[in-house]
Protein backbone atom coordinates (compact mmCIF):
# COMPACT_ATOMS: atom_id res chain seq x y z
CA UNK A 1 0.00 0.00 0.00
CA UNK A 2 1.43 3.01 -0.85
CA UNK A 3 1.56 5.97 1.80
CA UNK A 4 -1.23 8.06 -0.25
CA UNK A 5 -3.58 5.41 0.21
CA UNK A 6 -2.83 5.03 3.79
CA UNK A 7 -3.17 8.48 4.65
CA UNK A 8 -6.96 8.55 2.95
CA UNK A 9 -7.66 5.16 4.89
CA UNK A 10 -7.19 7.30 8.40
CA UNK A 11 -8.33 10.07 6.87
CA UNK A 12 -11.33 8.06 6.36
CA UNK A 13 -11.76 6.39 9.70
CA UNK A 14 -10.90 10.03 11.98
CA UNK A 15 -14.61 11.01 13.14
CA UNK A 16 -15.08 15.17 12.36
CA UNK A 17 -15.07 17.17 15.58
CA UNK A 18 -18.17 18.95 14.68
CA UNK A 19 -20.32 15.13 14.55
CA UNK A 20 -18.30 13.85 17.61
CA UNK A 21 -19.83 16.94 19.67
CA UNK A 22 -23.25 16.05 18.60
CA UNK A 23 -22.98 12.60 19.51
CA UNK A 24 -21.83 13.05 22.90
CA UNK A 25 -24.74 15.79 23.18
CA UNK A 26 -27.69 12.85 22.53
CA UNK A 27 -26.57 10.31 24.85
CA UNK A 28 -27.75 11.88 27.85
CA UNK A 29 -31.12 12.47 26.57
CA UNK A 30 -31.60 8.93 24.87
CA UNK A 31 -30.78 7.82 28.87
CA UNK A 32 -33.79 9.54 30.08
CA UNK A 33 -35.96 8.59 27.69
CA UNK A 34 -35.10 5.00 28.59
CA UNK A 35 -35.21 5.26 31.76
CA UNK A 36 -38.40 7.32 31.59
CA UNK A 37 -40.43 4.72 29.61
CA UNK A 38 -38.87 1.59 32.27
CA UNK A 39 -40.24 3.65 35.26
CA UNK A 40 -43.77 3.57 33.36
CA UNK A 41 -43.99 0.48 32.61
CA UNK A 42 -42.97 -0.89 36.15
CA UNK A 43 -45.82 1.51 37.76
CA UNK A 44 -48.61 0.54 35.17
CA UNK A 45 -47.60 -3.75 35.97
CA UNK A 46 -47.50 -2.55 39.95
CA UNK A 47 -51.44 -0.87 39.40
CA UNK A 48 -52.44 -3.54 38.31
CA UNK A 49 -54.38 -6.01 40.32
CA UNK A 50 -52.88 -9.24 41.62
CA UNK A 51 -53.78 -12.45 40.77
CA UNK A 52 -56.30 -14.41 43.36
CA UNK A 53 -56.13 -17.82 44.10
CA UNK A 54 -59.24 -19.78 44.16
CA UNK A 55 -60.43 -23.29 44.67
CA UNK A 56 -63.01 -24.11 41.78
CA UNK A 57 -65.68 -27.21 40.68
CA UNK A 58 -66.94 -27.77 37.44
CA UNK A 59 -70.56 -27.02 37.12
CA UNK A 60 -71.52 -30.58 35.94
CA UNK A 61 -75.06 -31.59 34.14
CA UNK A 62 -77.87 -33.85 36.28
CA UNK A 63 -77.29 -37.09 36.03
CA UNK A 64 -80.24 -39.36 35.12
CA UNK A 65 -79.61 -41.71 37.90
CA UNK A 66 -79.80 -38.82 40.44
CA UNK A 67 -83.33 -37.75 39.53
CA UNK A 68 -85.02 -40.69 41.07
CA UNK A 69 -83.71 -38.95 44.78
CA UNK A 70 -84.34 -35.62 43.81
CA UNK A 71 -85.31 -33.37 47.16
CA UNK A 72 -88.50 -32.07 47.26
CA UNK A 73 -87.99 -29.89 50.53
CA UNK A 74 -85.26 -28.01 52.05
CA UNK A 75 -84.99 -27.67 55.91
CA UNK A 76 -82.95 -26.55 58.35
CA UNK A 77 -83.01 -27.57 62.68
CA UNK A 78 -80.73 -28.39 65.27
CA UNK A 79 -79.40 -32.01 66.56
CA UNK A 80 -80.96 -32.70 69.65
CA UNK A 81 -81.07 -35.30 72.23
CA UNK A 82 -84.25 -37.42 73.24
CA UNK A 83 -82.79 -37.87 76.24
CA UNK A 84 -80.72 -35.89 78.26
CA UNK A 85 -80.93 -34.97 81.97
CA UNK A 86 -79.69 -32.65 84.25
CA UNK A 87 -78.17 -34.57 87.89
CA UNK A 88 -78.73 -32.67 90.88
CA UNK A 89 -78.57 -34.43 94.59
CA UNK A 90 -81.79 -35.23 96.32
CA UNK A 91 -81.25 -33.53 99.49
CA UNK A 92 -79.67 -29.96 100.11
CA UNK A 93 -75.77 -30.15 100.88
CA UNK A 94 -72.07 -28.79 100.45
CA UNK A 95 -70.37 -30.75 97.57
CA UNK A 96 -67.65 -32.61 99.20
CA UNK A 97 -66.32 -34.21 95.92
CA UNK A 98 -66.88 -33.92 92.46
CA UNK A 99 -65.74 -36.88 90.11
CA UNK A 100 -67.09 -35.98 86.41
CA UNK A 101 -65.27 -33.28 83.35
CA UNK A 102 -67.20 -32.77 80.32
CA UNK A 103 -66.69 -35.07 77.73
CA UNK A 104 -66.39 -37.91 80.12
CA UNK A 105 -68.65 -41.52 79.39
CA UNK A 106 -70.20 -42.67 82.28
CA UNK A 107 -72.48 -45.85 82.59
CA UNK A 108 -75.83 -45.99 84.51
CA UNK A 109 -75.01 -45.76 88.46
CA UNK A 110 -71.17 -44.56 88.42
CA UNK A 111 -70.56 -42.34 91.13
CA UNK A 112 -71.35 -38.38 89.55
CA UNK A 113 -70.36 -36.51 93.19
CA UNK A 114 -70.64 -37.00 96.74
CA UNK A 115 -72.16 -34.18 99.07
CA UNK A 116 -70.91 -33.71 102.77
CA UNK A 117 -72.38 -36.74 104.64
CA UNK A 118 -71.57 -35.65 108.52
CA UNK A 119 -75.82 -34.71 108.84
CA UNK A 120 -76.69 -38.08 107.40
CA UNK A 121 -74.10 -39.88 109.80
CA UNK A 122 -75.26 -38.33 112.58
CA UNK A 123 -78.84 -39.13 112.00
CA UNK A 124 -77.89 -42.90 111.41
CA UNK A 125 -75.95 -43.31 114.37
CA UNK A 126 -78.92 -41.66 116.21
CA UNK A 127 -81.64 -44.06 114.71
CA UNK A 128 -79.21 -46.72 116.19
CA UNK A 129 -79.07 -45.79 119.23
CA UNK A 130 -82.76 -45.80 119.09
CA UNK A 131 -83.22 -48.95 118.19
CA UNK A 132 -80.62 -50.29 121.07
CA UNK A 133 -82.61 -48.22 123.49
CA UNK A 134 -86.07 -50.25 121.75
CA UNK A 135 -84.73 -53.20 122.18
CA UNK A 136 -83.40 -53.08 125.88
CA UNK A 137 -86.74 -51.72 126.92
CA UNK A 138 -88.64 -54.61 124.82
CA UNK A 139 -86.35 -57.43 126.65
CA UNK A 140 -87.15 -55.59 129.96
CA UNK A 141 -90.75 -55.45 129.12
CA UNK A 142 -90.58 -59.28 128.47
CA UNK A 143 -88.82 -59.98 131.86
CA UNK A 144 -91.52 -58.50 134.01
CA UNK A 145 -94.09 -60.33 131.62
CA UNK A 146 -92.61 -63.52 132.49
CA UNK A 147 -92.33 -62.74 136.24
CA UNK A 148 -95.81 -61.28 136.38
CA UNK A 149 -97.12 -64.51 134.70
CA UNK A 150 -95.36 -66.42 137.52
CA UNK A 151 -97.04 -63.94 140.44
CA UNK A 152 -100.47 -64.38 139.10
CA UNK A 153 -100.37 -68.08 138.37
CA UNK A 154 -99.67 -68.28 142.56
CA UNK A 155 -102.17 -65.61 143.42
CA UNK A 156 -104.93 -68.11 141.91
CA UNK A 157 -103.36 -71.12 143.77
CA UNK A 158 -103.73 -69.19 146.86
CA UNK A 159 -107.05 -67.44 146.05
CA UNK A 160 -108.02 -71.48 144.89
CA UNK A 161 -107.36 -73.01 148.69
CA UNK A 162 -108.80 -69.56 150.55
CA UNK A 163 -105.49 -68.59 151.22
CA UNK A 164 -105.77 -65.11 149.08
CA UNK A 165 -108.07 -62.59 147.95
CA UNK A 166 -109.95 -62.92 144.64
CA UNK A 167 -109.15 -59.37 144.43
CA UNK A 168 -105.18 -60.09 143.97
CA UNK A 169 -105.70 -63.07 141.76
CA UNK A 170 -107.43 -60.50 139.50
CA UNK A 171 -105.16 -57.79 140.22
CA UNK A 172 -102.21 -60.61 139.13
CA UNK A 173 -104.05 -61.08 135.95
CA UNK A 174 -104.76 -57.75 135.12
CA UNK A 175 -100.57 -56.54 135.72
CA UNK A 176 -100.44 -59.85 132.94
CA UNK A 177 -102.75 -58.63 130.43
CA UNK A 178 -100.71 -54.89 130.74
CA UNK A 179 -97.02 -56.32 130.51
CA UNK A 180 -99.16 -58.37 127.33
CA UNK A 181 -100.04 -54.66 125.51
CA UNK A 182 -96.98 -52.74 126.37
CA UNK A 183 -95.08 -55.99 124.92
CA UNK A 184 -97.03 -55.14 121.64
CA UNK A 185 -96.36 -51.25 121.79
CA UNK A 186 -92.63 -51.84 122.64
CA UNK A 187 -92.73 -54.09 119.35
CA UNK A 188 -94.20 -51.76 117.03
CA UNK A 189 -91.26 -48.85 118.48
CA UNK A 190 -88.78 -51.31 117.92
CA UNK A 191 -90.29 -51.79 114.21
CA UNK A 192 -90.48 -47.64 114.07
CA UNK A 193 -86.84 -47.43 114.95
CA UNK A 194 -86.06 -49.63 112.51
CA UNK A 195 -87.96 -48.04 109.89
CA UNK A 196 -86.11 -44.49 110.98
CA UNK A 197 -83.15 -46.52 110.50
CA UNK A 198 -83.61 -47.08 106.84
CA UNK A 199 -84.54 -43.72 106.00
CA UNK A 200 -81.70 -42.46 107.48
CA UNK A 201 -79.47 -45.12 105.41
CA UNK A 202 -81.75 -43.54 102.47
CA UNK A 203 -80.55 -40.03 103.54
CA UNK A 204 -77.15 -41.20 103.89
CA UNK A 205 -77.04 -41.98 100.26
CA UNK A 206 -78.98 -39.41 99.14
CA UNK A 207 -75.70 -37.86 99.86
CA UNK A 208 -74.21 -40.07 96.19
CA UNK A 209 -75.12 -38.59 93.13
CA UNK A 210 -74.84 -41.32 90.38
CA UNK A 211 -75.48 -41.38 86.80
CA UNK A 212 -79.23 -42.24 85.86
CA UNK A 213 -78.11 -43.81 82.22
CA UNK A 214 -75.24 -44.25 80.03
CA UNK A 215 -74.37 -41.15 78.85
CA UNK A 216 -71.58 -38.75 77.93
CA UNK A 217 -70.83 -35.34 81.02
CA UNK A 218 -71.56 -32.53 78.40
CA UNK A 219 -71.78 -29.64 81.55
CA UNK A 220 -69.91 -29.66 84.63
CA UNK A 221 -72.06 -26.83 86.90
CA UNK A 222 -70.59 -27.92 90.21
CA UNK A 223 -67.29 -27.36 92.39
CA UNK A 224 -66.26 -28.37 95.88
CA UNK A 225 -67.57 -26.43 98.43
CA UNK A 226 -70.40 -25.38 97.08
CA UNK A 227 -74.07 -25.61 98.28
CA UNK A 228 -76.29 -27.47 95.75
CA UNK A 229 -80.32 -27.96 96.42
CA UNK A 230 -83.01 -29.60 93.94
CA UNK A 231 -84.85 -26.62 94.36
CA UNK A 232 -83.58 -23.04 93.68
CA UNK A 233 -82.79 -21.24 96.83
CA UNK A 234 -80.44 -18.49 98.43
CA UNK A 235 -81.00 -16.30 96.28
CA UNK A 236 -79.38 -17.51 93.12
CA UNK A 237 -76.15 -18.77 95.14
CA UNK A 238 -77.27 -22.10 95.41
CA UNK A 239 -76.22 -24.77 92.98
CA UNK A 240 -79.85 -26.34 91.39
CA UNK A 241 -77.68 -29.07 89.40
CA UNK A 242 -74.15 -30.78 89.13
CA UNK A 243 -73.75 -31.82 85.71
CA UNK A 244 -75.74 -32.57 82.36
CA UNK A 245 -75.86 -36.20 80.99
CA UNK A 246 -76.81 -36.88 77.48
CA UNK A 247 -77.56 -40.27 75.71
CA UNK A 248 -75.71 -39.87 72.64
CA UNK A 249 -77.55 -42.92 71.06
CA UNK A 250 -80.85 -40.80 71.33
CA UNK A 251 -79.50 -38.07 69.28
CA UNK A 252 -82.17 -36.83 66.18
CA UNK A 253 -82.85 -33.72 64.22
CA UNK A 254 -85.53 -31.36 65.19
CA UNK A 255 -86.66 -29.13 61.89
CA UNK A 256 -89.71 -26.73 61.62
CA UNK A 257 -91.23 -27.48 58.30
CA UNK A 258 -93.21 -23.94 56.91
CA UNK A 259 -97.07 -25.17 57.35
CA UNK A 260 -97.41 -24.42 53.33
CA UNK A 261 -94.88 -27.34 52.59
CA UNK A 262 -95.94 -30.19 55.62
CA UNK A 263 -97.94 -32.02 52.91
CA UNK A 264 -94.31 -32.99 51.32
CA UNK A 265 -93.23 -34.71 54.36
CA UNK A 266 -94.85 -37.81 55.53
CA UNK A 267 -93.67 -40.42 58.12
CA UNK A 268 -90.36 -42.80 57.29
CA UNK A 269 -89.65 -40.55 54.46
CA UNK A 270 -86.07 -40.46 53.08
CA UNK A 271 -84.00 -37.78 54.22
CA UNK A 272 -80.51 -36.27 53.29
CA UNK A 273 -78.59 -34.62 56.44
CA UNK A 274 -75.66 -31.97 55.89
CA UNK A 275 -74.19 -30.65 59.43
CA UNK A 276 -73.22 -26.57 59.12
CA UNK A 277 -69.89 -28.25 60.69
CA UNK A 278 -69.25 -30.45 58.07
CA UNK A 279 -70.92 -29.49 54.78
CA UNK A 280 -69.11 -32.30 52.93
CA UNK A 281 -70.75 -34.81 54.63
CA UNK A 282 -74.19 -36.56 53.94
CA UNK A 283 -75.96 -38.23 56.18
CA UNK A 284 -78.32 -40.49 56.06
CA UNK A 285 -81.47 -40.47 57.60
CA UNK A 286 -85.38 -40.54 57.83
CA UNK A 287 -88.48 -38.66 59.50
CA UNK A 288 -89.73 -40.32 62.52
CA UNK A 289 -92.81 -37.99 62.86
CA UNK A 290 -94.71 -35.40 62.37
CA UNK A 291 -95.73 -33.50 65.86
CA UNK A 292 -99.19 -32.80 65.27
CA UNK A 293 -99.45 -28.98 66.13
CA UNK A 294 -98.31 -26.19 64.61
CA UNK A 295 -96.50 -22.72 65.56
CA UNK A 296 -98.84 -20.06 65.58
CA UNK A 297 -96.48 -17.71 65.81
CA UNK A 298 -93.81 -18.92 63.18
CA UNK A 299 -96.65 -20.90 60.94
CA UNK A 300 -94.33 -24.30 60.63
CA UNK A 301 -95.04 -27.66 62.11
CA UNK A 302 -91.98 -29.16 63.79
CA UNK A 303 -90.66 -32.76 62.25
CA UNK A 304 -88.61 -35.14 64.18
CA UNK A 305 -85.79 -36.70 62.10
CA UNK A 306 -84.00 -40.21 62.88
CA UNK A 307 -80.05 -40.58 61.74
CA UNK A 308 -79.30 -43.55 60.36
CA UNK A 309 -75.58 -43.19 61.32
CA UNK A 310 -73.87 -42.62 64.95
CA UNK A 311 -70.60 -40.20 64.41
CA UNK A 312 -68.77 -38.66 67.35
CA UNK A 313 -68.69 -35.81 65.04
CA UNK A 314 -72.44 -35.43 65.66
CA UNK A 315 -73.01 -33.71 68.96
CA UNK A 316 -76.39 -32.01 70.38
CA UNK A 317 -77.60 -28.22 69.43
CA UNK A 318 -75.64 -28.93 65.85
CA UNK A 319 -77.33 -26.94 63.07
CA UNK A 320 -78.16 -29.13 60.20
CA UNK A 321 -79.57 -28.55 56.64
CA UNK A 322 -81.54 -31.43 55.48
CA UNK A 323 -83.31 -32.40 51.91
CA UNK A 324 -86.36 -34.41 51.91
CA UNK A 325 -85.85 -36.97 49.56
CA UNK A 326 -88.63 -38.01 46.73
CA UNK A 327 -88.72 -42.52 46.44
CA UNK A 328 -88.24 -43.56 42.51
CA UNK A 329 -91.33 -45.84 43.76
CA UNK A 330 -93.70 -43.45 44.79
CA UNK A 331 -92.91 -40.27 42.23
CA UNK A 332 -90.96 -41.25 39.46
CA UNK A 333 -89.02 -38.03 38.49
CA UNK A 334 -87.59 -38.00 34.64
CA UNK A 335 -84.36 -36.14 33.97
CA UNK A 336 -85.78 -33.95 31.61
CA UNK A 337 -88.23 -32.38 34.49
CA UNK A 338 -84.55 -31.26 36.23
CA UNK A 339 -82.77 -28.91 33.50
CA UNK A 340 -79.92 -26.91 34.20
CA UNK A 341 -76.53 -27.91 36.24
CA UNK A 342 -75.58 -28.58 39.53
CA UNK A 343 -72.61 -26.83 41.69
CA UNK A 344 -71.61 -27.01 44.88
CA UNK A 345 -73.54 -24.44 47.31
CA UNK A 346 -70.43 -22.65 48.54
CA UNK A 347 -70.43 -21.49 44.96
CA UNK A 348 -73.16 -19.45 45.44
CA UNK A 349 -73.42 -16.69 47.25
CA UNK A 350 -76.28 -13.47 47.96
CA UNK A 351 -75.96 -10.38 46.37
CA UNK A 352 -78.62 -8.36 47.69
CA UNK A 353 -81.77 -10.27 46.28
CA UNK A 354 -80.17 -11.64 43.54
CA UNK A 355 -77.95 -15.20 43.92
CA UNK A 356 -74.92 -14.76 41.82
CA UNK A 357 -72.26 -17.14 41.08
CA UNK A 358 -68.48 -16.74 40.04
CA UNK A 359 -66.97 -17.98 36.82
CA UNK A 360 -63.19 -18.26 35.53
CA UNK A 361 -63.00 -16.84 31.76
CA UNK A 362 -59.56 -17.04 30.34
CA UNK A 363 -57.64 -16.28 34.00
CA UNK A 364 -60.60 -13.63 35.01
CA UNK A 365 -63.05 -13.94 37.08
CA UNK A 366 -66.67 -13.52 35.88
CA UNK A 367 -69.88 -12.64 37.71
CA UNK A 368 -73.16 -14.62 36.68
CA UNK A 369 -76.61 -14.17 38.11
CA UNK A 370 -78.11 -17.43 38.49
CA UNK A 371 -81.93 -18.70 38.61
CA UNK A 372 -81.93 -21.79 41.60
CA UNK A 373 -83.64 -24.75 41.76
CA UNK A 374 -83.62 -27.43 44.35
CA UNK A 375 -81.28 -28.59 46.33
CA UNK A 376 -79.68 -32.03 46.01
CA UNK A 377 -77.28 -33.23 49.31
CA UNK A 378 -74.33 -30.56 49.31
CA UNK A 379 -75.12 -29.30 45.70
CA UNK A 380 -77.53 -26.63 44.20
CA UNK A 381 -79.35 -26.93 40.83
CA UNK A 382 -78.69 -23.96 39.07
CA UNK A 383 -82.03 -23.66 36.09
CA UNK A 384 -80.32 -20.93 34.22
CA UNK A 385 -77.19 -18.62 34.33
CA UNK A 386 -74.28 -21.14 34.27
CA UNK A 387 -73.42 -23.75 31.43
CA UNK A 388 -72.38 -27.43 32.11
CA UNK A 389 -68.43 -27.90 32.12
CA UNK A 390 -67.86 -24.18 32.87
CA UNK A 391 -65.50 -23.86 35.89
CA UNK A 392 -66.94 -21.90 39.23
CA UNK A 393 -65.24 -20.44 41.90
CA UNK A 394 -65.73 -21.87 45.39
CA UNK A 395 -66.42 -19.73 48.20
CA UNK A 396 -65.39 -16.66 46.68
CA UNK A 397 -63.54 -14.38 48.32
CA UNK A 398 -64.56 -11.02 49.95
CA UNK A 399 -63.49 -7.99 46.88
CA UNK A 400 -64.25 -9.74 44.01
CA UNK A 401 -65.04 -7.91 40.90
CA UNK A 402 -65.99 -8.52 37.44
CA UNK A 403 -62.13 -8.59 35.52
CA UNK A 404 -60.55 -9.50 38.47
CA UNK A 405 -57.04 -12.26 37.92
CA UNK A 406 -57.34 -15.13 39.44
CA UNK A 407 -55.70 -18.17 39.56
CA UNK A 408 -57.02 -21.51 40.02
CA UNK A 409 -56.56 -24.42 42.04
CA UNK A 410 -59.04 -27.49 40.34
CA UNK A 411 -60.97 -29.11 43.13
CA UNK A 412 -61.47 -32.88 42.51
CA UNK A 413 -65.13 -33.54 42.35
Amino acid sequence: MTDDNAARLLQQLTLDPAARQRTTRRWPWLLVVALGVGGAGAWWYRAQPGSVIVDTAVARAQPAAAAADQAVLDATGYVTARRQATVSAKVTGRVAEVLIEEGQRVRAGDVLARLDPIDADAQLALNQSQIAAADAQLADLRVQRRQAERDARRAEELAARKLGSAQGAEDARMRVASLDARLLAQAEQVKVARRSLEVAAVALDNTIVRAPFDGVITVKAAQPGEIVSPISAGGGFTRTGIGTIVDMDSLEIEVDVNESYISRVRAEQRVTATLNAYPDWSIPAHVITIIPTADRAKATVKVRIALDVRDERIVPEMGVRVSFLEDATSAPVTPAALPGVLVPTTAIVADGDRSIAWTVDDGHAQRRELTLGQQVGVERQVLAGLAAGECVILAPPAGLQDGSRVRTATTDR
